[in-house]
Formats: structure tokens, sequence, C-alpha cells
């Protein structure tokens, strides 16, 4: 221990300053060990071109550490701070590679409520139809300007909706068609048919002069309504729909028919194929 005494003046007393002069002042960097496996990761993050270059620099700060150098030292040879050398040297030593991370931040103090976000997920897993909107499926512009005219919320943008959406994997814009066939002849009846499609009547391949037909209606035409009820979107499912319709009024169109034809005049060989039905 060493002391410092300053005069200022012969009509003041001294005034005299202790501080400790010697290797006790100097701060000592933490010891690093490191075992296989974290050498191992962190090379992989400190050399990876894959890897943030922030998560670089503070994994190259530990494994020159770990070689037993200085944090001057350190700070010299990668251009950085000693203060941020010391940062990330001391973490390591205390948490391990969880501590070179960042921590938590507070950020910006939330704008919407749980609730709110509750309600808005809960709108969007109901079908448009249900609460009277003349849509066939929800996309998040739709979902924002139908939250905004309930009341749920007074301003929010689809890019907020889509990362709330997300957050419960919910994609109400999307949807599955599935088909339930009732009908017990399907089989016997759709074999005829694609056997034409694979140029093949009755077992025999057709000829290189024959050629298939097929006429089918417009279903456009139609009033049709689904056979089964759509089923909502829900977490991670998609709406379901069914593909099979069944006409409300049907008008009269041409019966589909699929038969055989022959490019050349002289008579077919074989009898056209009945129409399907």
């Amino acid at each position: 221990m060493q002391s410092l005494v300053m005069e200022y003046g012969r009509s003041q007393p001294a005034l005299i300053l202790s501080f400790p002069i010697g290797p006790s002042a100097v701060h000592m960097a933490c010891p690093i060990f490191l075992t296989a496996t974290d050498r191992r990761r962190l090379k992989k993050m400190a050399w990876s071109h894959k890897s943030e270059y922030r998560q670089r620099v503070r994994a190259q700060v530990v494994l020159h550490a770990a070689r037993g150098r200085s944090n001057a030292r350190i700070a010299r040879e990668t251009g950085l701070h000693i203060d941020t050398v010391r940062r990330w040297r001391g973490r390591f030593a205390r948490q391990g590679l969880a501590g070179l991370t960042d921590r938590a931040r507070s950020g910006r103090p939330p704008v919407f409520t749980a609730l709110q976000t509750a309600q808005l997920k809960a709108l969007a897993c109901q079908l448009p139809a249900e609460t009277g909107t003349p849509l066939s499926r929800w996309s998040c512009p739709e979902l924002a300007r139908e939250a905004v005219e309930r009341g749920i919320v007074t301003f929010v943008s689809a890019s907020t909706v889509r990362r709330w959406l997300a957050q419960d994997a919910l994609k109400p814009w999307q949807h599955r068609s599935w088909i339930f066939i009732p009908d017990p002849d399907f089989r016997v009846r759709a074999e005829r048919v694609l056997d034409l499609y694979s140029r093949t009547w009755q077992g025999v391949p057709l000829g290189a002069d024959e050629y298939v037909i097929s006429a089918d209606e417009k279903t456009s035409i139609q009033a049709r309504c689904r056979c089964h009820p759509t089923l909502p979107p829900g977490r991670a499912r998609a709406m379901r729909a069914t593909t099979p319709t069944a006409a409300a009024e049907p008008w009269p169109t041409w019966p589909p028919t699929t038969s055989i034809a022959r490019k050349c005049s002289a008579a077919p060989n074989r009898a056209p194929a009945s129409p399907r039905s």
C-alpha cells in the first residue's frame, strides 16, 4: 500500500489519497476450461458461414480465452473493445454456452391484450358464412377488417393478424378437399372409364387408328350444394370441404359419355363404350 500526498497551500491541511499499487490492482481474467463437446460446438459456431456474425465473434472470444490469452490480446486480435471481450468471457465462465445468447429484453409495451388476440383467433376458426360475411374463406386483411367492424380492436394490420395466427398454426385461407363416394357401384363404373383413359377396352389395347372421345357436362351451369357441411379451420388444421356436390335445381345438359371412334371410314371392329353415368 502506497500513499500519495497533495498539498493545496500552506494554510490548508494536506490531502492524503491512498490506493493499491501492484498485482492486486489488475483485474484478473476469468479462466476458461472447455470440454470436448463445447470446443466442437464453439468451433462450428466460430467458423461456419451460416452462423450469425455476433455468434461467430462471441465464439472466437471464448476460443481465444480457452488458450489462456488475456483480454487485451483478444481485443487486439479480434478488433473488439476490451469491455466486450470481458463481458462474453465472463458470461461463458458463469453460464456456459447459454451465456453467449442475448438476454431477453422487455421491448415495447404490448398494444393489444390477450383477450383481443384470443377473440380474433376465435373469429378465424369460424366460417365466414356463420358470421354473415359473404366470403368463402378468411384472409388476413379480411380478418383485420372484420375485427375492427366488430369492435374487437380499434386498428390492427394484416401482418399482425398473420403473426397471431402463426402462433397456433392457424391458416383459415387454406382448405382441404375430401371425397366420400356413396355409390356402391363406383368401382365397376369407374373402371370402364379409367381403362379408356389408359387406351384399353375390354382388356385389349386400342389401335393406332383409334382414339377416345369424352364429353362431359358443365358443372358450373347447375346450382349445387355440398353433400356434407364444411368444417371450420382449427389449430394446425385447415378448413375441410367436401368435393361431391348435389344439384339443387338441375338444368338439362348433355349426358357425359365416353366412346371409341376410328380415324378411318371403315367400320370399327369393336363396339363403342356405353355412356358413363
